[in-house]
């Protein structure tokens, strides 16, 4: 089989293949989402559907014996976000098509790290293959975005139009309303890049820097070559703010801060990157706007602020929806309940008349086709209240405390993990089930992706995951 893969079942097809298009979430082949349209989450719900009686048997056994690594509460979130959404849906709205989005793609989160973890904990399929198939698709990604930046340039027609069709909302060219000209790899935006390099890349490099550093190695050289050619090609503001907080937190994870020598090799790169954070705040127009001008300097970023106002408000207003939410798909229903109090909140800010009324407009306008909030925080607070924040907070602090995996590397990478949700809202899908399944596979004595292994990369001896 192509990269070495094996197969133990049809259904394993699905999980290979959920790999191999994990960069591919903007084409018009995909399944349209708000703002992206992704392919690899459906195939990991299939792929857990298929195997229905293995996660049957794994929450059985895990119900039986406390203690088990499958993190069976996270299978169940969805069934407490359903119960919290019935008093919104009782008591505000039901808006299904909507309310089957929201629910859909958080039981694709909980698949998404079920699939990891009866791929390699239960079937025990080769792992060095998987990362293999990443790089290579990765690297493939990043070629469709050279030829594109060289489309760009040269105006090859030919190429700009192929692309223009195959993007659900192209880039590649002037014309395009969301700002075009830029090189959109295979991702439903330019800006979408950080969260495939830092929410999936390089929390793979941190697992296998000690135990395949081969494979780490070449995934640090995708990332930096991804992330420097992504900022030189111009393809967005994003990459390069994600490229600074990604690197802060390399440097904090490579430091040996109880060590004089790499403490100070360590202060040294910190104000190295502070001043890469100068530089690039005094030259890109985006970032020297927000900085001179605050939230109105970028219609982006004064959008997240409003935004999110609108459905932040309607919960203060109401505070059983606080702490029960309005349910699932009730974004828009919450936006228009707090609207009034947003718009009086906007002008007590100090912001200018012409982007109240442009956030007043959009208050008005909103429907739950088009209602999205640009804040994962949001969204998921508006709809499923503080409970439901609450609980998804406690699982995963739980999760982390209860597998003893508490370490420089952990607290890095959930900070991490929680930046990208701020600046991608949901579309950073994948960084929260990868964390997930890393530290469910510390918990006990269960067999990791990264142990003494054969020369396949299946795992064979348990061996304990050192903190870093």
């Amino acid at each position: 089989m192509p990269f070495g893969i094996r197969i133990q079942s049809r259904s394993d097809y699905l999980f290979y293949l959920a790999l191999a298009l994990l960069p591919v979430d903007g084409t018009v082949i995909g399944i349209y989402m708000p703002f992206w349209t992704p392919i690899s989450p459906w195939l990991f719900l299939l792929y857990a559907a298929a195997n229905w009686r293995t996660i049957a048997k794994l929450i059985r056994s895990d119900l039986r014996h406390n203690g088990s690594a499958f993190p069976t509460p996270f299978i169940l979130l969805p069934l407490v976000l359903i119960a919290l959404s019935a008093f919104g849906w009782l008591t505000t709205a039901f808006h299904p098509v909507q309310a089957l989005n929201s629910l859909l793609a958080t039981a694709s989160v909980a698949a998404c790290f079920v699939s990891l973890y009866i791929a390699i904990q239960e079937k025990h399929l080769p792992w060095r293959p998987m990362v293999n198939i990443l790089l290579a698709v990765y690297w493939l990604a990043f070629a469709v975005g050279v030829l594109q930046r060289v489309a760009v340039s040269l105006d090859i027609t030919c190429i700009r139009d192929y692309f223009a069709h195959l993007m659900s909302r192209e880039y590649i060219t002037a014309e395009s309303k969301w700002g075009g000209s830029r090189p959109q790899f295979l991702f439903a935006e330019p800006s979408y890049i950080g969260m495939h390099l830092f929410g999936v890349l390089l929390p793979l490099h941190w697992m296998l820097r000690s135990k395949a550093p081969d494979l780490a190695y070449n995934l640090a050289a995708l990332i930096i070559t991804f992330a420097t050619g992504a900022v030189l090609m111009g393809a967005g503001t994003r990459i390069i703010l994600d490229s600074l907080v990604a690197l802060t937190a390399v440097i904090v994870v490579a430091t040996a801060w109880r060590q004089r020598e790499s403490r100070h090799r360590g202060l040294l790169q910190l104000i190295g990157v502070v001043v890469l954070s100068v530089i690039a705040f005094a030259v890109n127009s985006r970032l020297s706007s927000i900085a001179e001008n605050g939230a109105e300097g970028d219609g982006s970023f004064f959008a997240r602020v409003w935004q999110s106002l609108g459905v932040l408000c309607g919960l203060a207003k109401h505070p059983m929806h606080l702490l029960f939410g309005f349910g699932a798909g009730n974004l828009s229903d919450a936006t228009h309940l707090g609207s009034g109090t947003a718009v009086h909140a906007l002008q007590l800010l100090g912001f200018s008349a012409n982007n109240v009324f442009k956030a007043e407009q959009w208050y008005a306008n909103v429907t739950p086709n088009n209602m999205f909030t640009m804040s994962a925080y949001t969204s998921f607070l508006g709809e499923f209240g503080l409970i439901g924040l609450a609980v998804l907070i406690s699982l995963v602090i739980s999760q982390v405390t209860d597998a003893h995996a508490w370490s420089k590397t952990t607290i890095c990478w959930l900070l991490l993990v929680a930046y990208l949700y701020t600046q991608f809202e949901g579309y950073a899908f994948y960084a929260l089930p990868l964390f997930v399944w890393r530290t469910c596979i510390q918990a006990g004595n269960s067999t990791h992706i990264v142990t003494r292994a054969n020369d396949r990369g299946r795992s064979t001896i348990p061996e304990s995951v050192e903190a870093q």
